[in-house]
C-alpha cells in the first residue's frame, strides 16, 4: 500500500476519538466530505474497513485499533519533532494557543490582553474555553500550548504552576434571610434552592467537594442548573435560588448589581475556594511564553483573588 500521510493520520486519529464524521472533520479544520473520502481513501488501500460505520454510531474495527495506536506514536513524534524545530526561534514571537475554563475566562481575559500583548506584542493569542475534561486532553495532543484552569492537575507529561488563590462566595438574592448577614458557613447551603452549573463542569466539583453536605440527594434536593456563571447570577437576582460563585465573578456584583448580596464563607475547617494555574507539556519548547503569560496573569487586576507567593 502507498503511504499514509501525517493528515490521512490525524483525520483516522480524530474519528476514533471523535466518533462522530462531522465533529472529527470540525477538530481537523476541514469539510466533511473531505475526511470521509480521505478515510474511505486509506481504508482501500489497506484492503479493509477502520471503522464500522452504524446509523448511531462510529466504531473501530480490532484493525482500526491496532493502527490508530501506532498512528497516535507517530503523531507524538510528530509533534516532538516540531517543537524541537520552534527551539531556535524568538518564544514570544508567533501565535500560542491557550485553553481557558469556562468559569475563569469571562473574568480573566478582558484584564490579560492588554497586560500580556505589552509583554509580549508578537505573540497573538488562539484561545479556546472549553471544560477542563477537554483542554486537558488537547493539550496532551499538542492542540494548546498551554491552558488556564484549577489546580491540581494529575496528567503524564504535564506540568503546571499555581499563580493564584481564589475563594468562593456565597450569593442570595437581596431579598433572602441571609441578606442582612456577614458570612455563611458551608455547612448552611444544604437545604436551600441552590443553583450550581451542569455536570461535567468542575466548578460544580469544587462547590460539592467544598460543601459536602451537598453531595447527598437530600442535600441538593430543590437545587437548580445553569449553563453559565452569568445565567445563574441572573437567577439569582430573580430570587430564583441562592449560588456559590468564585470571587472573580462574585466581588464585582458588589458595586453593580444591587439586587443580590455577596457573602463570604466563614467557620473553622478546609479553606472554601479554588487555586488557579497554568499547565503545559514538559516538552514545550518556549519555556518563556508560559512565564510571559504568568506574569501577565499576576499583573492583572482579578477582584478578590490572593497572588501572595
Amino acid at each position: 500500500m502507498a503511504s499514509m500521510t501525517l493528515t490521512e493520520m490525524r483525520y483516522i486519529s480524530a474519528l476514533d476519538k471523535t466518533r462522530h464524521f462531522g465533529k472529527a472533520a470540525e477538530l481537523c479544520h476541514v469539510s466533511q466530505p473531505t475526511l470521509s473520502v480521505a478515510i474511505k481513501k486509506v481504508e482501500q488501500q489497506i484492503g479493509a474497513p477502520l471503522f464500522e460505520r452504524g446509523a448511531a454510531d462510529i466504531r473501530t474495527t480490532p484493525l482500526g485499533e491496532l493502527i490508530v495506536d501506532q498512528i497516535r506514536r507517530v503523531l507524538d513524534e510528530t509533534l516532538r519533532l516540531e517543537e524541537i524545530a520552534t527551539q531556535s526561534r524568538d518564544p514570544l514571537k508567533g501565535p500560542l494557543r491557550v485553553g481557558v475554563i469556562y468559569t475563569i475566562a469571562p473574568y480573566l481575559l478582558p484584564a490579560l490582553i492588554p497586560v500580556l500583548h505589552k509583554i509580549a506584542p508578537d505573540m497573538p493569542l488562539f484561545i479556546r474555553e472549553d471544560f477542563t475534561a477537554n483542554l486537558l486532553p488537547a493539550l496532551k495532543a499538542g492542540e494548546l500550548d498551554v491552558i488556564v484552569l484549577a489546580l491540581p492537575v494529575d496528567v503524564p507529561g504535564i506540568v503546571s504552576q499555581r499563580i493564584y488563590e481564589e475563594p468562593f462566595r456565597v450569593v442570595v438574592p437581596a431579598t433572602h434571610a441571609w441578606a442582612s448577614r456577614t458570612s455563611v458557613k458551608n455547612d448552611e447551603l444544604s437545604g436551600e434552592q441552590l443553583l450550581l452549573l451542569g455536570s461535567g463542569n468542575c466548578f460544580r466539583d469544587q462547590v460539592l467537594e467544598a460543601c459536602p453536605r451537598l453531595q447527598s440527594a437530600e442535600g441538593l434536593y430543590g437545587s437548580l442548573e445553569g449553563s453559565s456563571l452569568e445565567t445563574i447570577r441572573h437567577m439569582v437576582a430573580s430570587g430564583a435560588g441562592i449560588a456559590v460563585m468564585p470571587s472573580s465573578a462574585a466581588d464585582p456584583l458588589i458595586e453593580r448589581e444591587p439586587m443580590v448580596k455577596v457573602l463570604p464563607f466563614s467557620g473553622a475547617g478546609p479553606r472554601v475556594g479554588r487555586t488557579v494555574g497554568v499547565a503545559w507539556r514538559t516538552t514545550f519548547p518556549r519555556p518563556k511564553a508560559i512565564d510571559a503569560v504568568r506574569q501577565a496573569i499576576l499583573a492583572c487586576q482579578i477582584t478578590g483573588v490572593n497572588k501572595g507567593q
